[in-house]
């Protein structure tokens, strides 16, 4: 009997400290919520990709209301949540890019996803209140729709009254903190990439301003209903694929374990996404151009801004995206081999030698590409169809309008090469160039000799190789760029300046290694993202950068910390 005593009691032991290991609520009156992680493949880096569309909410009602839409399809990190009374439990991302609680509804019955997940039952929820405003959510081209419910929602040791979610049909899964709380239940989902999945919904944390239908966030009600100690919370994820714990959110404090030294505040530049401002980007210890130079403001299309641009910390994503003119200097860099643009290659076989003359007479480079007639500045919205034609469309169709990403690349092309021209060795590179074809040319006629002069041609058709393997380094708008996974150690860091304090990544932090079948692929853990002003250029720091760096979130005093992880 007292053996049948003992097991009793190891088995409420382990019961109890298994619930421990997945929430604690400590004597310090914070709420931590343990992250699961799950590993990237090869399906989801190609699924994944952020993308441009059309800003929903008209925020500010700005003119051009294009930001990046995401589809969560890269997500690592997920935590669980419970809604109703009794608890019913979901796997939800932790979303710092968006405002919005949804889960998939019992009412989900055309979606295929929806039976592949956890739903949502209202008729077993005791707390349910009916609301029924129905919704949609956009994600890239499709979107996922339901209807506005209101229950308990639990996070952690929290309980969260009165929250509205939407009911969907996508596949969620999610950890809350019980607040009677507005959310979607979704009953549509039109994206079968859904059904691979780990978790059910999304647990918006960003700020009410982007909500859809302006639902009051989880978060807000945390702190109107005195869920929390302070109006903070505190993201820290593990990268250290071993460990059985992904990482971990804090609600109302910091984790003292989790970072080394002293955060570096910085202010939130715009309500609606956690958004702040980086300054220059460095490849090694060689600047970017990316604040330096400035043309005009229609250049900002292709990745300059005056002071510094805009970025979005979004725990969201996996990926960091930023200006195509920036990520393909460091695909450049770093030996990256990306989509090869015959478009690119295109501009540089009709317009090199032109290029070349126009920018060694001193024209201004911003009307350059209006001089060889690619461009055309005087129509506004050719910002938009720009990003429009570049960012949605696989292969470029070349059945559209030819101008328009010819005029891109060229704005691209001007841009990079003057870059180049800032640093000493660029005219060095040039002759290199010549030189090889050269003594390969000599040693094919059995006529070698070290001893020749440069005309003009030679130094053009220098140029015009050095640009060519610009083009062969662009990144795919729809897809990642990868690199030979022997050569990770040699790879310059990758730093962005943010407080005027370098935040550096490592190429073992920035490179996605993914096993597929018995070898691994090496991904570039950053992707291309254009957005026109006034909204960018824009920049997103998904986890990639937050593995690297442990992040605060003050929403008290509207500002973002950054320390190194732990």
């Amino acid at each position: 009997m007292g053996i049948k005593y003992i097991v009793v009691l190891i088995c409420l032991w382990a019961w109890s400290g298994s619930l421990a290991f997945a929430t604690t609520s400590s004597n310090d009156g914070l709420l931590r919520v343990s992250l699961k992680r799950r590993s990237l493949d090869l399906n989801s880096l190609h699924a994944a990709r952020i993308k441009e569309g059309v800003y929903s909410n008209g925020l500010n009602n700005l003119e051009a209301n294009v930001v990046y839409l995401k589809n969560y399809l890269d997500a690592q990190y997920y935590g669980e949540i419970s809604i109703g009374s009794p608890p019913q439990y979901f796997n939800v991302v932790f979303d710092t890019g968006s405002s919005n609680l949804w889960v998939p509804s019992s009412k989900c019955v055309l979606s295929i996803a929806c039976y592949f997940h956890s739903k949502y039952k209202s008729r077993l929820s005791k707390t349910y209140t009916k609301i029924g405003i129905p919704c949609k959510i956009p994600y890239g081209h499709e979107s996922i729709s339901g209807f506005f419910s209101e229950d308990n929602v639990r996070v952690g040791d929290i309980t969260i009254k009165h929250q509205v979610s939407i009911v969907t049909s996508a596949l969620n899964k999610g950890l809350l903190l019980a607040i009677f709380q507005e959310f979607a239940e979704i009953t549509k989902e039109g994206n079968l990439a859904f059904l691979a999945l780990q978790f059910d919904g999304i647990l918006g944390l960003g700020f009410q301003d982007i909500s859809v239908k302006k639902a009051t966030p989880v978060w807000y009600n945390m702190i109107e209903q005195g869920r929390i100690k302070q109006q903070i919370f505190s993201l820290w994820l593990n990268n250290d694929p071993m460990e059985k714990i992904g990482g971990e959110i804090v609600f109302g404090g910091i984790d003292w374990r989790h970072f080394r030294g002293d955060h570096t505040y910085v202010p939130i530049t715009k309500n609606g996404y956690w958004q702040i401002q980086v300054g220059d980007i460095l490849v090694g210890k060689n600047s970017t151009g990316f604040v330096i130079i400035l043309f005009c403001s229609c250049l900002n299309l292709i990745g300059l801004c005056e002071g510094g641009c805009a970025a979005i910390v979004d725990s969201g994503t996996s990926l960091i995206a930023g200006p195509t003119t920036v990520v393909t200097q460091i695909n450049h860099a770093i030996g990256a081999s990306g989509f090869v643009s015959f478009e690119c290659k295109n501009v540089l076989h009709n317009y090199g030698n032109m290029l070349w003359e126009f920018i060694t007479s001193g024209l201004q480079p911003e009307i350059i590409c209006g001089e060889i007639g690619l461009c055309s500045y005087n129509n506004r919205s050719h910002i938009t169809d720009v990003i429009e034609t570049v960012v949605h469309s696989e292969n470029w169709d070349k059945s559209s309008s030819k101008k328009k990403p010819l005029c891109t690349l060229c704005d691209m092309i001007v841009f990079w090469i003057q870059v180049q021209f800032k640093q000493k060795n660029t005219k060095e590179r040039i002759f290199k160039y010549v030189d090889e074809v050269r003594v390969y040319i000599q040693r094919k006629k059995g006529q070698y000799s070290r001893t020749f002069e440069y005309t003009i041609s030679d130094v053009m058709f220098g140029f015009n190789i050095l640009v060519l393997k610009l083009c062969e380094r662009l990144p795919n708008p729809m897809g990642q760029s990868f690199i030979d996974c022997d050569s990770v150690s040699t790879m310059p860091s990758i730093t962005f300046t943010i407080g005027n304090k370098p935040f550096t990544l490592s190429p073992e932090q920035y490179i996605l290694r993914v096993e597929h079948g018995c070898s691994s692929l090496c991904y570039v853990g950053f992707v291309a993202l254009d957005v026109p002003p006034p909204q960018g250029p824009l920049w997103v720091l998904g986890d990639i950068f937050l593995g690297a760096y442990h992040t605060v979130f003050d929403f008290g005093n509207l500002r973002i910390g950054f320390a190194k992880a732990a």
